[in-house]
């Protein structure tokens, strides 16, 4: 259980690092550290001692702290992704401002 707790504090601590630059190291250290974790749950096995569970109920809350950082890293990744996305379409639009236009027979280009 203590080293969960260390794990969950290592998760923590990867996830508070928002450079673009280092994404790729930051996914790969968290994949790694969730990997170690499920590993480690696996190895908790009751009964427990009234100690343990006191432990065991600060890491739940720890735990909760932990999901709600991966899910603001997930958000913010996602948010970068949809911005690289639009930024894509907004080019491509200056470059062929034309492209989306109707065709319905009013107007057609031939020179296009």
């Amino acid at each position: 259980m203590i080293r969960w707790q260390e794990v969950a504090h290592q998760l923590l601590s990867t996830i508070s690092r928002t450079e673009e630059e280092q994404r790729d190291s930051v996914i790969d250290d968290i994949n790694e550290l969730l990997d170690e974790r499920d590993t480690l749950q696996q190895e908790i096995i009751g009964p427990f001692t009234p100690e343990e569970e006191e432990m065991g109920k600060k890491l739940v809350a720890l735990e909760q702290e932990v999901v709600a950082a991966l899910a603001s890293y997930m958000k913010l990744i996602r948010a970068d992704i949809t911005a690289a996305q639009s930024k894509k379409e907004h080019v491509k639009s200056y470059v062929n401002p034309y492209g989306k236009v109707a065709r319905d027979g009013t107007f057609y280009d031939t020179k296009q």
